[in-house]
């Protein structure tokens, strides 16, 4: 893949108390390594991934990794209204985590608007569920996800579980509110960019596409 090629760049935020395993998945995500041992952000840190969501159509992740302690919250706060779509993270042998899930959804949803935020709630470290270490059980997180309206993936950093489908699967729900308008490009707003220069290179290789390629054209 051409990684100078990509006609949108999706920033998505990760969200989820201290240690639950944020940057443990983008870093299996994004490198394929998972780390036994990984310092807790500071602020916030950055990733980019390229992927490829239908033929001919490449978006540029930026991920914004949030640290999950009290005393930075003023800072990640000033990240969720440029995002278009956050992880929202709990570690399944940690019960207060997943509590905490709806106080971080609430949180971002009252400062992105007018801003439309899609989330997909991911349960990290599923490889300790043949353990015994499992306090929330799967029904009950997939009933949160439910009440929350977004879908519910469980994902082990260390084995590398679930993690590709977790980010696919949000990626790919962005891609589609772009498409049926549920997520709207605005100016001022980072969410999602287009790169125009790009996207007249795909259609002039790609010509007779029809009506949907309209749709991935900026406005």
């Amino acid at each position: 893949m051409d990684l100078t090629l990509w006609q949108y760049q999706f920033r998505i935020i990760m969200l989820g108390d201290s240690t639950v395993g944020k940057s443990s998945l983008l870093k299996r995500y994004t490198e394929d390594l998972f780390l036994e041992s990984i310092n807790q952000t500071v602020g916030v840190d950055f990733y980019v991934h390229f992927l490829e969501v239908e033929p001919g159509v490449r978006v540029k992740l930026q991920f914004w990794d949030t640290a999950g302690q009290e005393r930075f919250r003023s800072v990640t706060r000033s990240y969720y209204r440029n995002s278009v779509g956050g992880l929202l993270v709990f570690d399944i042998t940690n019960r207060a985590s997943l509590d905490n899930v709806k106080d971080w959804y609430a949180e971002v949803c009252e400062h992105v608007q007018p801003h439309k935020v899609l989330f997909v709630l991911v349960g990290q470290k599923s490889d300790r569920d043949s353990e015994g270490e499992r306090v929330v059980s799967r029904q009950e997180a997939e009933k949160l996800a439910g009440q929350m309206g977004m879908p519910y993936v469980e994902t082990s950093a260390k084995n590398g579980q679930g993690v590709r489908e977790a980010f696919e699967l949000l990626t790919r729900r962005v891609y589609q509110g772009l498409l049926s308008g549920e997520v709207q490009m605005q100016e001022g707003w980072d969410g999602v960019k287009c790169a125009a220069t790009h996207l007249q290179r795909a259609s002039l290789a790609q010509p007779n596409k029809g009506p949907k390629e309209d749709k991935k054209c900026c406005p």
